[in-house]
């Protein structure tokens, strides 16, 4: 794990560009997965609970699965359900499994982890699965006997640990607000940019929220091609210059020190603006920070899990800001704050220190108070970013807590119906944030959870 810098926790908490740093690759690399339709609104939040890797949707993934993947499943699920700490229910005597891979066998085999817990089950496996609609068949009945394809089995899994996180009202609360007058109500949700597992599932409650909401507010579509268009274009150097025309030689010599540590061909350097290359590497700091690439910290972000489920959902996706808005403040940074944002990302892959523990401790300080909901305790890992009075710092802050501050009122203020916000966490909680502007406007911001 390399050095971080304020670069890499700013923008995890205060713009959603530093995942478009990341998304064209992603996209450029998804084939077709082998899903069935019916499975995609479950998988989508399945697949960021850790128990499988998604590598699985292309490979048979509509076909029997095989014995390892199965016990690795089944162990995943076992270890996810057993972070919740429930209480053991020491009568409780296993069912029998036969290890023939059916539905009913795997039916089993999970029945047999929830139960050696107090929680609401039946004695028998396939009662209790249906109870609680984990078990669904189809117009041809359950298939008990038939054997299970990969994909059956997560679903299995998925709605399993969907079920017992919320008979236990466990899950990640965030750090949320509510805001509303006569005929509008808006759900204000702090978001960190990127995520892991643990941020999954979500409470019940923050969820029910967004799908009962009339629409999805994000700072920037992520899945809107044409902004991710306009980014790749801004992003890259077109009038003849290279990444060597507008740094110094000693920054210059920095990135070809990098170049050839991660193995990159300067090439594909060259011709890469500094603000570009700045969120790059800094994305690159989070590589196996929290034993997950930082593609799937990406991907485990809470704005990407929010978009998906809009898109899923078809919900109207509306936009505070925009990708273009966002690459154009990227833009308008003076050439001395890109290169100084350049230097401090290189210098953390070139010369990583004892720092680096404490880096990756406080963001994971950030997902646990996320999961509780602790929103004081969340504030006050901030206070260091709140001294920082650099351009980088300011851009991302300050007038454009206040211009979305005013998109909301006027949705207040215009629109009728129920709508859910996700913007980065540090939208909410710096120095006249977004809450203290609807304040300003008149409006109570309440906490989500009363």
């Amino acid at each position: 794990m390399k050095k971080m810098t304020k670069t890499v926790f700013a923008t995890t908490l205060g713009t959603s560009l530093m995942l478009t740093s990341i998304m064209p690759a992603v996209k450029a690399e998804q084939v077709t997965p082998d899903i069935s339709s019916w499975a995609i609104g479950t998988l989508n939040e399945g697949e960021k609970f850790g128990i499988f890797p998604i590598e699985w949707y292309y490979d048979g993934f509509r076909s029997t699965i095989t014995a390892e993947r199965l016990d690795s499943l089944i162990k995943l699920t076992a270890q996810k359900i057993a972070t919740l700490n429930l209480d053991k229910n020491e009568e409780f005597k296993p069912v029998a499994v036969k290890g023939d891979g059916t539905r009913g066998d795997i039916i089993n085999r999970l029945y047999n982890i929830v139960g050696q817990y107090k929680l609401n089950t039946e004695k028998d496996a396939v009662t209790y699965m249906q109870k609680q609609k984990i078990l669904q068949g189809s117009e041809q009945g359950l298939m008990l006997d038939k054997k299970a394809t990969t994909q059956h089995a997560v679903i299995f899994a998925v709605r399993l640990i969907q079920n017992i996180f919320e008979q236990a009202n466990a899950g990640a609360k965030g750090v949320a607000w509510v805001v509303e007058d006569e005929d509008t109500k808006v759900y204000l949700l702090g978001s960190i940019h990127v995520g892991t597992p643990d941020l999954y599932p979500m409470h019940k409650q923050l969820t029910k929220a967004f799908d009962n909401s009339d629409g999805l507010f994000v700072e920037a579509n992520l899945l809107d091609p044409t902004g991710m268009d306009y980014y790749i274009e801004k992003a890259m150097f077109k009038d003849g210059r290279t990444i060597k025309d507008v740094v110094s030689e000693e920054t210059y010599a920095k990135l070809q020190k990098v170049a050839t540590q991660l193995e990159v061909p300067m090439e594909e350097l060259e011709m890469q603006k500094p603000w570009l290359l700045s969120n790059n590497f800094s994305t690159m700091m989070m590589d196996g920070a929290f034993g997950l690439t930082a593609e799937e910290m990406a991907m485990h972000g809470v704005d990407m899990q929010f978009l998906l489920s809009a898109y899923l959902q078809q919900k109207p996706i509306y936009e505070l800001e925009g990708v273009n808005a966002q690459v154009d403040m990227f833009e308008a940074l003076s050439p001395e704050a890109q290169e100084e944002s350049l230097v401090a990302a290189l210098d953390g892959i070139l010369e990583p220190t004892e720092q680096s523990e404490e880096d990756v401790q406080l963001m994971a300080d950030w997902f646990t108070n996320w999961v509780k909901g602790d929103v004081e305790k969340f504030a006050a890992s901030l206070t260091e970013m709140e001294g920082d009075t650099s351009e980088f710092n300011q851009m991302l802050f300050g007038k454009r807590d206040e211009e979305m501050a005013a998109k909301l009122v006027d949705v207040l203020e215009e629109q009728q119906g129920t709508f859910f916000v996700v913007v980065g966490a540090g939208h909410f909680l710096v120095d006249k944030n977004i809450r203290y502007h609807l304040e300003q406007s008149g409006f109570e911001v309440k906490p989500f959870y009363q």
